[in-house]
C-alpha cells in the first residue's frame, strides 16, 4: 500500500507537471501570436497612412525632415521626371489672355507640363507642313482624321442657301409723313397727309384750335389761319408747287 501511494503520488506529480508545462507552452504561443498581431496592425496602419498621403495633393502632404533618409526610394518612384527647368513655372502660371488658344494651352500644360507648342507664323499650308514634320506618323494621321471630321461639320453647318428673293426697297417717307410719324412733345403740331404723302389742303393744330390752308409741300397760305369753320379749295391741276413725292424722286 505504501508503494501504491508513492506510485499514485508520483503519477499525480507527473500529471501536474505536464499540465503546468502545457499551460506555459500555451502562454508562450499566445504571447508570440500577440506580438505578431501587433506588428501586423502597425504595418497596416503605416500602409494606410502612406496610401492616404499619396491621394492628397502635393501642397497638403506634410514635409518630413528625414524623408531623404527613410523614404528616398518612395520619393524617387512617385516624383515625375522634369525634362525642363521651367516646368513648374509653366504649369502654375495663369493663361496669357482670355483667347481660346491661350486657355486651351493652359489646360494642356496643367495635364502635361512637358508638352511643347511650335511657333506657327506662316500661312496655312506652310504651318501644316511644319506640323507634319514635328509630329509622328500616328499623330499626324489622327490629326488628319480630326480635320476631315471638322470639315464635314462645317459643311453641314453652312449648306448652300437658296436663291435670295428680291427684297423690295424700303418706302421713302415724304416730309409730311415724317413729321406726322415723329413722336415729339405732347401737343406739338402734326400735319395731316393724303395717300400720296402730300399735305392736305386744310391743316389744323388741335391743341390750339387753329386751322389754315396750305399747298402740297406744306407752305402755309397767309391770311387763312382761323379758329372758325374753314373750307380750303381743292388742288388745281396747274399748281406749280412740287409734292413731297416729287421732291424725293
Amino acid at each position: 500500500s505504501a508503494l501504491g501511494r508513492k506510485a499514485a503520488f508520483s503519477t499525480l506529480s507527473i500529471l501536474v507537471a505536464l499540465l503546468i508545462a502545457g499551460q506555459a507552452v500555451t502562454i508562450y504561443f499566445v504571447y508570440q501570436q500577440s506580438g505578431q498581431i501587433s506588428k501586423l496592425t502597425k504595418t497596416s496602419q503605416t500602409l494606410q497612412l502612406e496610401a492616404l498621403q499619396r491621394k492628397l495633393p502635393a501642397s497638403a502632404k506634410p514635409v518630413k525632415k528625414n524623408m531623404a533618409m527613410v523614404h528616398t526610394p518612395l520619393a524617387i518612384r512617385v516624383m515625375p521626371a522634369a525634362p525642363l527647368a521651367d516646368l513648374p513655372v509653366r504649369a502654375l502660371t495663369k493663361p496669357a489672355s482670355n483667347k481660346t488658344e491661350d486657355q486651351v494651352k493652359h489646360l494642356l500644360l496643367q495635364a502635361d507640363p512637358g508638352k511643347m507648342f511650335p511657333e506657327l507664323k506662316e500661312n496655312l499650308m506652310d504651318n501644316l507642313k511644319r506640323l507634319k514634320n514635328t509630329m509622328s506618323h500616328a499623330d499626324w494621321k489622327s490629326f488628319e482624321s480630326w480635320m476631315h471630321k471638322w470639315l464635314l461639320f462645317e459643311m453641314a453647318k453652312n449648306p448652300k442657301s437658296e436663291e435670295r428673293k428680291a427684297i423690295p426697297a424700303e418706302k421713302v417717307l415724304t416730309k409730311c409723313q415724317a413729321e406726322a410719324s415723329f413722336g415729339g412733345v405732347p401737343g406739338q403740331f402734326r400735319p395731316q397727309c393724303d395717300e400720296n404723302g402730300d399735305y392736305l389742303p386744310k391743316q389744323c393744330h388741335f391743341s390750339t384750335g387753329f386751322c389754315w390752308c396750305c399747298y402740297k409741300n406744306g407752305t402755309k397760305i397767309e391770311g387763312t389761319a382761323t379758329r372758325k369753320k374753314l373750307d380750303c379749295p381743292g388742288r388745281s391741276p396747274d399748281e406749280m408747287i412740287f409734292s413731297g413725292v416729287d421732291l424725293a424722286k
